[in-house]
């Protein structure tokens, strides 16, 4: 049976401008099952960014429940929930946000640093990620020295590197081209089915959000349509079989390496006696 990761329930979000009431969240009740990669797809101003910020807790709903693996986030105090954030949730963010005077590798292993995690193995953990995002001779740039598309890539090992079960995402293409923001989408994917994440991504790009396992369309607050296209069969599937080929393209890896090594050693063991030999005949 499907876990139920993240679940909404008659959740509102008002704002007070003057004497006027904008309703942002109108009532709005759905699930997210563990794996699923869930878009939530609308138009400029249609709330689903709001919507995103109070299942991330960044904003406080005006009623309603939402509950994250089980804990009711509207009743936590803020250093609760900058505890809870810091153990179970990642970050994407349409502008990266990544800090300036800091390198890759620095920028990649800041959730560790809050996590305690020693420099060392935070630095090596930060190392291997940026190698997976492709980004293994950039890890000294700082940002200024990126494209976007690389920035966005120092920001998805950011919001990866320690495992969090759900990966919030916002708009994490809207400042990239149309290849660089398909290879963004397919990195997303292939990192969290590789580890069996949840990913909650906003976007008002229909392309974008065929991403997604599930699709909540948004309007004006409001939930029109909820579109499932897996089911959590298929996505457990996935996982597993994405999971599998990552481990097996590691140890092809790891075998080939040692080849290289042992040929290397053998080379030089060939050269030395062939060296040792000259000097006899000589």
């Amino acid at each position: 049976m499907a876990e139920n990761i993240i679940e909404l329930k008659h959740v509102k979000k008002t704002y007070h401008m003057g004497t006027e009431k904008i309703r942002a969240v109108n009532d709005v009740s759905f699930t997210i099952e563990k794996g699923e990669f869930c878009c939530l797809l609308g138009t400029s101003g249609s709330g689903k960014s709001t919507l995103l910020n109070l299942m991330a807790g960044i904003e406080k709903a005006s009623g309603g429940e939402i509950k994250i693996k089980g804990y009711d986030i509207r009743k936590m105090s803020e250093k609760s929930l900058a505890d809870f954030r810091q153990r179970y949730l990642g970050f994407v963010f349409q502008s990266y946000n990544l800090i300036g005077s800091m390198n890759a590798i620095e920028n990649v292993e800041l959730p560790l640093v809050f996590k305690r995690v020693p420099a060392a193995k935070r630095r090596k953990l930060a190392i291997k990620m940026l190698k997976q995002v492709g980004l293994g001779s950039r890890m000294e740039h700082k940002p200024n020295e990126m494209s976007g598309g690389q920035q966005q890539r120092v920001g998805i090992a950011r919001a990866f590197i320690a495992k969090p079960e759900i990966v919030f995402a916002d708009e994490p293409t809207g400042n990239l081209d149309t290849k660089t923001t398909m290879e963004v989408m397919d990195l997303i994917h292939t990192m969290a089915r590789r580890n069996y994440q949840t990913i909650v991504m906003v976007t008002h790009d229909p392309r974008l959000a065929d991403y997604g396992d599930k699709i909540i369309h948004v309007l004006d607050g409001n939930i029109t349509d909820i579109e499932k296209k897996k089911s959590a069969e298929d996505i457990d599937k996935e996982c597993r079989e994405a999971a599998e080929a990552y481990k097996a393209e590691l140890a092809a890896k790891k075998k080939a390496k040692a080849e290289r090594i042992a040929a290397l050693k053998s080379g030089a063991v060939e050269t030395m006696t062939e060296k040792e030999n000259s000097k006899r005949e000589n």
